[in-house]
C-alpha cells in the first residue's frame, strides 16, 4: 500500500533516507554511525539499523502455502518404557511427530534411546506409524541398525513401508565432522552409504533417508554462512554417492533432507533458513534439474542454552522456533528448557510442546507463506549469506569436498576462529547471556529435573568439532561459588564502597553487583560512615570503589588507602581511570571493570586471588 492509498497522509511528503540521517545525526550528536547503529555479524555481515523494502524479489517456496509446520518432540530416555511414555504423551498432546535420539548421536546431550531391536519395538508401541506422525532419526555409528530394526517393526505391522513417514537420518559425514565415525575413508563409506539408502527405497520406504545436519556446526560455535556451506557441501556428497550408487538424481534428491539449528537470533535465524532454499535450489538449477522445496527440518540451538536461571532458556527457544518457523521450516523440534541440566521432566517437555502449539494455533503463523518475502532487512541478510555461504562451499568443493575439507582440518579451522570471537564476545558481555554473564540470580531455585545419569561418551577424534555451550565459562565459576557456599557456609563476597550520594554511586554500584555476581562474587554494599571497619566487619576479601568520575577525583585515592590498610586483598575501581591512573594505582587500585572489559578473565582472577589469600 502506498502513501497516495491513505487519504489521511496524503498531505504529507514521503520521507526520504537523507531526512532520516539527519534526524539520525542530532541524537548521535557526533558520534559515529556506524560505531553507534550498525552490527556486524561473526560472517563479517553489516545489520544496518533501516532498510527499505524490496519490490524486487518473490515468494520463496517452503511449505505449502497455508501448511503447518511439523511440531516435533525429542525422545532420548534409556529406558524404553519411559521412552515410550513420554512419546506417547507427546503425541496425545500436542506434537505430531517424534525425533529419536539415538546415543551419542549429534546432539545427543549425553541422552539417547536404546537401539536393540527390543527397545525400539517397545518406544514405538502404540505408536502408529502409519497415521502421519513422521518419526525422524538421529542416528549414530552403533545405531547403524536401527533402520533395519525399524523395518522389521513394519513388516511385522504389516503396514504399508510407503504410508510410514520415517526419516532416517543417514549421515556418515556429520558423525566424521563430529569425531564418531568409522576410520574408514569416505571412498570406502559412499557406496556402504548409497548400498543401505538404496535398500530401504528398495522396500518400499519413501524416505527421505540421509540427512545433511549442520547442527554440527552450531553446535561448534559456527557463524550462519559456514553451517549453510556446509549443509551444501554434506547434501551434494550425498547426492553423489547415490548417483554413483545408480540412483537418478531426480530420485535421490528426494531422498535427501536438511536440519539447523535455529537459535535467538530471530532476523538471522531466519535468513539462514531462507538462504538455504535458495542455495539449493541453484545446486538443483545447476544440476540441470527444476528446483523443488527440500525439506528442513529445525532443532532449537543448543549452544543458546544455560544451567542458571533456565527460565530464560524459554525464552530463547520461543524466539528460535518463532524464527525457524517464519524461514520456512517444515519441521521444529524445541529443546525443553532444562536439557542443559539434564534429562527434562514431563513439565519441561510440556512447556516445549506447548510453545510451539501457542505459535501455531493462537498466533497463526503457519498461515502465511513466507512472510519475510519483501523485507528489506531480512532479504538483504538472505542475500548476503548466500553469497558468502557459497564463496565457503566452493572452498569446499576446491579442497575436495567436504569430507576432504574435514580430513584437512579446513573447516575445523574456519569454525574455530569463529567459536574464538564468539567466546571473546561472551566473556567481555559483548554477546550477553541473561541470567548468567547478565542479570544474575545468585538465590534462583533448583529446576526439577529426571534423575538419569548421563550415558558414557565415546572417545571422538582429534579432529572432532567440539560440542558447547557458551554459558559454560561463567557456570564454572558459579559452580566454584556454590562449593564454597556448601564447605564454609558463605560465598565469595566483594565489598562494593559507595563514594558520594546515591545519584554519583547507582549505576557503577548496579554495573558492579551484576558484574560481580556473573561470577558467583555476592556483592555487599556501604555507603557512608567508617569504611574501613565496614570492610573488616563484611567478611568480604575484595573491594570495589563504585562512583562518578567527579568523585573519584576527590574521594577514590583515599579510600583505596584505606580499604587496603583494611585487609583487602584486591581493590578494584567501577569504571575508566582516565587521568587518574598512575594516583589509584599507587592508592591500591588494582583493576578496573566497565562496559566492554574481559569480564570472564576479571573474574577467574579474583577466585585466584582469593584462592591464593592474602
Amino acid at each position: 500500500m502506498s502513501v497516495t492509498d491513505l487519504p489521511l497522509a496524503s498531505e504529507f511528503p514521503p520521507a526520504t533516507r537523507e531526512q532520516w540521517l539527519k534526524l539520525v545525526d542530532g541524537v548521535l550528536k557526533g558520534a559515529p554511525f556506524e560505531k553507534k547503529l550498525v552490527n556486524t555479524t561473526y560472517d563479517g555481515l553489516r545489520i544496518e539499523p533501516l532498510y527499505e523494502r524490496r519490490a524486487d524479489v518473490h515468494v520463496l517456496t517452503g511449505r505449502a502455502p497455508g501448511a503447518p509446520w511439523q511440531i516435533m518432540a525429542r525422545v532420548d530416555h534409556p529406558d524404553p518404557k519411559e521412552a515410550n511414555t513420554q512419546a506417547l504423551e507427546d503425541l496425545e498432546n500436542g506434537a505430531n511427530g517424534l525425533v529419536l535420539v539415538c546415543p551419542g548421536a549429534i546432539g545427543a546431550a549425553g541422552f539417547g534411546i536404546d537401539t536393540s531391536a527390543g527397545g525400539l519395538a517397545r518406544i514405538l508401541d502404540g505408536v502408529y506409524l502409519d497415521a502421519g506422525a513422521p518419526i525422524e532419526f538421529v542416528l549414530t555409528r552403533d545405531a547403524k541398525d536401527v533402520p533395519a530394526h525399524v523395518a522389521t517393526i513394519v513388516k511385522t505391522r504389516k503396514l504399508d513401508p510407503a504410508a510410514c513417514d520415517l526419516r532416517i537420518g543417514f549421515d556418515p559425514i556429520g558423525l566424521m565432522a563430529a569425531g564418531s565415525s568409522t576410520p574408514m575413508p569416505w571412498s570406502e563409506i559412499a557406496p556402504l552409504f548409497a548400498r543401505m539408502t538404496r535398500t530401504l527405497s528398495d522396500e518400499g520406504f519413501r524416505g527421505p533417508f540421509a540427512t545433511a545436519d549442520a547442527r554440527v556446526i552450531h553446535n561448534a560455535g559456527g557463524s550462519e554462512a559456514q553451517e549453510l556451506a556446509y549443509a551444501l557441501s554434506v547434501a551434494i556428497a550425498y547426492w553423489r554417492a547415490l548417483e554413483a550408487g545408480g540412483v537418478a538424481l531426480d530420485e535421490a534428491r528426494r531422498m535427501l533432507f536438511f536440519r539447523l539449528s535455529a537459535d535467538a537470533d530471530q532476523f538471522l535465524t531466519m535468513a539462514k533458513f531462507r538462504a538455504l532454499r535458495k542455495l539449493w535450489a541453484r545446486v538443483e538449477e545447476a544440476s540441470g534439474l527444476a528446483p523443488q522445496p527440500a525439506f528442513v527440518s529445525a532443532e532449537t540451538a543448543w549452544r543458546m542454552m544455560t544451567q542458571r536461571d533456565p527460565y530464560v532458556n524459554m525464552l530463547r527457544v520461543t524466539i528460535a522456533a518463532f524464527a525457524a518457523a517464519l524461514g520456512g521450516a517444515n519441521a521444529v523440534t524445541v529443546l525443553p528448557f532444562t536439557a542443559a541440566l539434564g534429562l527434562p521432566d514431563g513439565f519441561a517437555r510440556r512447556v516445549a510442546r506447548n510453545t510451539q502449539l501457542i505459535l501455531l494455533e493462537e498466533s497463526n503463523l503457519g498461515k502465511v507463506m513466507d512472510p519475510a518475502a519483501g523485507s528489506g532487512g531480512i532479504e538483504t541478510l538472505t542475500d548476503e549469506l548466500c553469497r558468502t555461504a557459497w564463496t565457503l562451499f566452493q572452498g569446499i568443493e576446491k579442497s575436495g569436498g567436504i569430507a576432504a575439507a574435514l580430513e584437512s582440518g579446513l573447516i575445523q579451522k574456519q569454525v574455530a576462529e569463529t567459536r574464538t570471537a564468539r567466546e571473546k564476545a561472551v566473556a567481555t558481555r559483548r554477546d550477553p547471556l541473561t541470567g548468567t554473564s547478565e542479570f544474575p540470580h545468585l538465590s534462583e531455585s533448583a529446576v526439577n529435573v529426571l534423575q538419569v545419569a548421563p550415558q558414557t561418551s565415546q572417545s571422538l577424534s582429534e579432529k572432532a568439532l567440539p560440542c558447547i555451550r557458551l554459558a559454560e565459562p561463567f557456570e564454572a565459576l558459579r559452580n566454584a561459588s556454590d562449593a564454597i557456599l556448601k564447605a564454609t557456609g558463605a560465598r565469595p563476597k566483594v565489598f562494593l564502597a559507595l563514594l558520594g550520594t546515591p545519584a554519583d554511586t547507582i549505576a557503577r554500584a548496579t554495573f558492579a553487583k551484576n558484574f560481580f555476581e556473573a561470577g558467583g562474587i555476592e556483592a555487599f554494599e556501604f555507603a557512608g560512615g567508617d569504611l574501613a571497619a565496614a570492610f573488616r566487619q563484611s567478611g568480604a576479601s575484595l573491594a570495589c570503589l563504585c562512583s562518578s568520575d567527579e568523585v573519584y577525583a576527590r574521594e577514590a585515592a583515599d579510600a583505596a588507602r584505606a580499604l587496603s590498610a583494611a585487609g583487602a586483598q584486591h581493590i578494584y575501581l567501577a569504571g575508566r581511570p582516565g587521568d587518574l591512573a598512575d594516583t589509584l594505582k599507587h592508592a591500591g587500585v588494582q583493576t578496573y571493570v566497565f562496559a566492554g572489559c574481559d569480564a570472564l578473565a576479571t573474574l577467574q582472577a579474583a577466585y585466584e586471588s582469593l584462592r591464593k589469600g592474602p
